[in-house]
């Protein structure tokens, strides 16, 4: 994946499907809806909830499988030849993936059987205007309601990635976003203030 692309990542959980067919089947739910998640940041504290139908519109056509969201490792599994499977239903995206039949793939498959690996994460963007900020004293919320595109799932084998790179973005859109409403706060007593002395 390209590193200048701007996305987010959540992690979602992974487990392996036992079979008849000596399959290497994983699944899990990539995205539960109306599920609010806390984040601690310091003194911040940050909630955000992916509300139901954010995914109504978003470009899914081709998201591959990842190791880490690793582009120089081969990919595990993709939409595009029906061996990863994303299905919406009422409670949200599952995911559902036959993972080729390659050394790494058994490794990996191996350590999820063990639950070694038990962990996933997957990438996204919003759409413009497709989430609502709400900034309290003490807690600020974002409801996503328009996911823009899904750029891939990864297996993550690394416990601490979501104190890392995974809500990194989330932390960097809170800042941004208060400080465009900081902004608009300015621009606002500015018109203000231009309102009043122009009566004057």
């Amino acid at each position: 994946m390209s590193k200048n692309k701007e996305y987010e990542r959540r992690l979602i959980e992974i487990r392996a499907v036992e079979n008849d067919e000596d399959k290497m089947l994983v699944e899990g739910y990539a995205i539960i809806y109306d599920q609010p998640a806390t984040h601690q940041y310091g003194s911040r504290k940050f909630t955000e909830t992916i509300k139901k139908g954010a995914l109504d519109n978003t470009d899914m056509k081709d998201v591959p499988m990842r190791y880490n969201h690793n582009d120089n490792v081969m990919i595990m599994a993709r939409t595009r030849n029906k061996s990863l499977q994303l299905i919406k239903d009422a409670k949200g995206l599952k995911i559902q993936a036959d993972l080729l039949d390659t050394q790494s793939n058994r490794d990996l498959y191996k350590g999820i059987q063990e639950g070694l690996i038990d962990k996933m994460s997957f990438a996204f963007s919003v759409a413009d205007g497709g989430d609502t900020w709400t900034f309290g004293e003490k807690e600020t919320t974002r409801d996503v309601n328009n996911i823009a595109k899904l750029y891939d799932v990864s297996v993550v084998d690394t416990p601490f990635y979501d104190s890392t790179s995974i809500y990194a973005r989330s932390l960097e859109l809170l800042d941004s976003e208060e400080k465009r409403l900081e902004s608009l706060h300015e621009l606002e007593l500015l018109k203000l203030k231009a309102k009043i002395k122009g009566e004057m």
